[in-house]
């Protein structure tokens, strides 16, 4: 069922269920990502949504995407070289670079805002990790298992670094594991021809924690083209599949949204999930219980 008054936002078709990922904490387009407002929204109403993790001086991790503090805060300079107390003072900016009211979340605050609740049970923080391997030393895989602790299940820990993602979590009791094997090219080599079957078994070995795959959409519709179902080669696996990142001003975005959710996407991640909600309605794409 399509409830178009409350946030799920999940879509139904043929007894099947693609979440509507929250892209960076959005729930609109116009949304300032990772604020906690929009955080403690999501994880009221049960959504799946997604956060970037870069470290900072103190072992551990602020929620921002950049390496740098220029672009998204009020600050300046490398995350890396911020101190938790430092970052905590920042505010965050809007895309059009206005400085808002909205505090700097570091992983701790994140952690807290799940403790103290309400925490609907259906929902999913990705923790989608921006450093590499390189950055994970045992101070900060330590400091990452304690932030967690108790609270670890309502997480999935992912990025395209296979051994920076395990390095963690397996150190970290109830967090569930994910993995990107796209990069830049990938599209651009399945349409090429790519071994297909060569890269699901290359992507289940990389890290055989993994209970979600992160796929690119045009990936997943590049391989359908070639008439192979990338999902469903997943799904056999056991793996279910986030088919990244769908809005509806994209190329064919009524097409690609309708082709994801007749493969039995899992989830679909998108920086509106509302106006995607509603599109799948219009579109009759969801169906209603």
């Amino acid at each position: 069922m399509l409830d178009l008054d409350e946030a799920g936002l999940d879509l139904y078709r043929a007894g099947h269920r693609t979440r509507l990922k929250w892209h960076m904490g959005r729930r609109v387009r116009a949304d300032v990502p990772f604020t906690p407002s929009r955080t403690a929204e999501a994880m009221a109403f049960g959504a799946s949504f997604e956060v970037d993790l870069n470290r900072h001086a103190g072992a551990g991790f602020a929620v921002l995407h950049d390496a740098t503090l220029d672009r998204e805060t009020d600050g300046h300079g490398p995350v890396i070289a911020a101190g938790p107390g430092a970052l905590r003072r920042l505010k965050l900016r809007r895309p059009s670079g206005e400085i808002t009211g909205e505090k700097v979340l570091l992983l701790d605050d994140l952690a807290a805002l799940v403790r103290a609740g309400p925490v609907h049970p259906e929902t999913l923080i990705q923790l989608d990790l921006k450093v590499g391997a390189e950055a994970i030393d045992a101070a900060t895989v330590e400091a990452f298992a304690n932030v967690l602790a108790g609270v670890a299940p309502h997480f999935i820990l992912s990025g395209g670094d296979r051994a920076a993602v395990a390095r963690l979590g397996r150190a970290t009791a109830g967090v569930n594991l994910g993995f990107d094997p796209c990069n830049e090219t990938t599209v651009a080599a399945i349409e090429a021809g790519a071994d297909l079957d060569a890269f699901v078994a290359d992507a289940l070995a990389a890290l055989p924690e993994a209970s979600l795959i992160y796929l690119d959409y045009r990936a997943v519709l590049a391989a359908d083209r070639r008439g192979v179902d990338l999902i469903a080669a997943f799904h056999a696996a056991g793996r279910r599949i986030d088919a990244y990142t769908l809005d509806l001003d994209h190329r064919d975005a009524d097409a690609g949204l309708k082709r994801l959710i007749e493969l039995g996407a899992d989830q679909i991640t998108t920086n509106e999930p509302d106006a995607v909600a509603r599109r799948a309605a219009e579109l009759g794409l969801a169906e209603r219980n």
